[in-house]
């Protein structure tokens, strides 16, 4: 009796171990800076190998109103990669913290890849939070440039992975130096825009990319109930009839276009960025 009650207690003991090895691998720790003593708590999420600070003047405009938690997620811009990158892990890193810091109906503000987590963790964790904010993202970018486009989730992301792992310094530098020109108008950010890339794990960069554009959340934001303020770059109005498209199914959303801001739009139209956010956490 003793000995079958010793073995029932060491296969619980194991298995719990082996739960919460399983929920450490699949929960990162994420870095994160938190800044002012406002009542209503907000998160800002970074885009594509950025860090935090890609939202510090926003974070100097706004932190005696909120206090602002801000992340950088494992291997972007010199944070050390946590194994493979997961956006599903992110998200689950983000409501992690949220309840291990007890943070009621907290705001989430989310740029470029960071806008499609606030979507996706919207319609997760209604329960969670009280307000989006999108900055410059879609729920499905790749049919905003073909129609056609379908996403597979379980696309095989190591060929990206490759691609990424097998660029030397120089080649990525130049392709960033391509690349960041045309999404940032301010010049004086485009240098520290492209040293953040150099200094991202190339393993992470080419796994989110995969990922993110195999992420369709057109029918997921349906699931969305709380207040969503869609802000996007100059050149979008253009496609205003297929962005509504990709919105349609989100009933609760305010979509904006900047009048001049490219993709980093809280560098390129500052001013009417913080009105905007002003006008929609009052």
């Amino acid at each position: 009796m003793r000995k079958n009650t010793f073995k029932a207690l060491f296969l619980i003991f194991f298995f719990t171990l082996l739960l919460l090895n399983v929920f450490a691998q699949t929960t990162p720790q994420l870095h994160v800076t938190v800044s002012g003593h406002g009542k209503t708590q907000a998160i800002f999420i970074p885009g594509f190998s950025c860090p935090g600070q890609v939202w510090d003047e926003t974070v100097d405009k706004f932190s005696k109103d909120l206090t602002c938690h801000v992340i950088t997620f494992p291997g972007f811009a010199g944070e050390p990669a946590q194994g493979e990158a997961n956006l599903r892990d992110w998200e689950n890193g983000i409501a992690t913290y949220i309840e291990k810091n007890k943070l009621n109906q907290v705001v989430l503000i989310g740029h470029s890849i960071g806008g499609g987590i606030v979507m996706s963790f919207a319609a997760d964790h209604p329960e969670l939070i009280s307000k989006i904010v999108v900055v410059d993202a879609v729920p499905y970018l790749n049919a905003l440039f073909n129609p056609a486009a379908k996403a597979n989730p379980d696309a095989d992301c190591s060929p990206m992975v490759k691609q990424f792992t097998g660029m030397s310094n120089e080649q990525l530098y130049q392709m960033q130096k391509q690349i960041i020109p045309s999404m940032i108008a301010d010049t004086s950010k485009i240098a520290t825009a492209i040293k953040w890339s150099m200094d991202s794990d190339r393993s992470t960069m080419g796994r989110i990319y995969c990922q993110f554009t195999n992420t369709d959340l057109r029918e997921k934001i349906g699931k969305i109930k709380c207040p969503s303020l869609i802000l996007l770059e100059a050149p979008f109005q253009k496609q205003d009839t297929q962005l509504q498209q990709q919105y349609a199914a989100l009933q609760t959303k305010y979509i904006h276009y900047s009048t001049k801001g490219l993709h980093f739009i809280m560098y390129d139209d500052k001013d009417w960025f913080f009105q905007q956010l002003v006008t929609f956490l009052q």
